[in-house]
């Protein structure tokens, strides 16, 4: 299926993954802000029911999202994981608050 990257809904959910992750990417030691892309964890082509889903978004960079591409499928567990220990971090944050 065709990606529209100007339908609204798509940009909703990218906002919203990017807004969750600080607007950096995510990849372990990179904090890079520039050139970001919101990448579908379970792909797009595979998953559709998925597709706006933000908790199957993640924030990649151009460079480390470049480095996937062809093996999403190798990276979606790392990424699945990167996403529950921030959630955890989050919540630990709330509870000394």
């Amino acid at each position: 299926m065709f990606r529209n990257f100007g339908d609204p809904q798509y940009k909703k959910w990218r906002k919203a993954v990017y807004e969750r992750d600080n607007h950096k990417c995510q990849w372990p030691n990179c904090e890079s802000r520039k050139k970001l892309n919101a990448h579908h964890i379970k792909t797009w082509a595979h998953f559709p029911g998925l597709r706006f889903e933000v908790n199957n978004g993640i924030t990649l960079c151009k460079a480390h999202h470049d480095l996937i591409k062809g093996k999403e499928e190798d990276y979606s567990y790392s990424f699945l994981q990167i996403l529950v220990a921030q959630k955890f971090t989050q919540d630990n944050k709330r509870k000394k608050s």
